[in-house]
């Protein structure tokens, strides 16, 4: 069982494209293959990042850089999580009890990291370290509203920790000059978060990074995440040459 597939790992670019969440698979060897909840919870955020994947796939083939996206629903085990992180392994997610989750002990959790975790966390690696150059940009998406909460008003959000925010910040003036974008800086989330992936890969090795969020009802189609994978690569490109 992968726990993550790789796309032009030849690739030249000093870029690399991530996209820590998106699949909402759940591998046989968890739980039989459900976590016992129903078809349309697997199918919201809470399992994975809708759209994500397909902007991933294009981004890296406009930058021609490579692409890793996981092969496992942030559900089983978030990779986007450091592995002490409480909300690793979540059985509560925007208001659905994961009872797949309910009894995931330490020994389980440890399971999982062995399973999933840690094999796509070392291919990530593998793929930063290939030149000393490295620039990491995550893709996520995030949904319009959570349960019972306002909604949101961004279409994307570009996410940056306090201990490097270089190239986000380029990106951000860069893309407040496009009129028709409404813009989140850390926004829905913060961007520092101890242990996460960009932490991991890039805070820690002192790699230039960003992270951005798109809306997920923007990037329904396959169409539209074409369409905002050609959009952000130009934008991408000039914030890089901007720092």
């Amino acid at each position: 069982m992968d726990a993550f597939r790789i796309i032009g790992e030849d690739r030249p670019a000093r870029w690399l494209v991530t996209c820590d969440h998106a699949s909402n698979r759940v591998p046989a060897e968890i739980a039989g293959g459900s976590l016992g909840i129903a078809a349309e919870d697997m199918a919201r955020h809470i399992a994975f990042d809708p759209g994500a994947a397909g902007v991933a796939v294009t981004l890296g083939e406009r930058l021609d850089a490579p692409v890793i996206l996981s092969n496992f629903s942030r559900l089983v085990i978030d990779p986007n999580r450091g592995e002490d992180d409480p909300t690793l392994v979540m059985k509560l997610y925007d208001g659905t009890i994961i009872p797949g989750n309910r009894r995931a002990d330490a020994v389980e959790i440890e399971r999982r990291l062995d399973l999933l975790y840690r094999p796509y966390h070392a291919a990530y690696e593998r793929l930063a370290a290939r030149r000393p150059d490295t620039v990491i940009v995550a893709i996520h998406s995030f949904t319009p509203s959570l349960r019972g909460r306002p909604p949101r008003p961004w279409h994307v959000g570009v996410l940056h920790s306090y201990l490097d925010g270089r190239l986000s910040q380029a990106l951000l003036a860069r893309l407040k000059a496009e009129p028709d974008l409404c813009i989140g800086d850390n926004e829905p989330y913060d961007g520092h978060l101890p242990g996460d992936a960009i932490d991991r890969h890039a805070l820690q090795s002192g790699r230039h990074n960003t992270l951005i969020e798109v809306r997920n009802d923007l990037i329904a189609t396959e169409a539209e995440q074409v369409r905002w994978a050609e959009r952000l690569a130009p934008i991408l490109t000039e914030a890089l040459a901007a720092v």
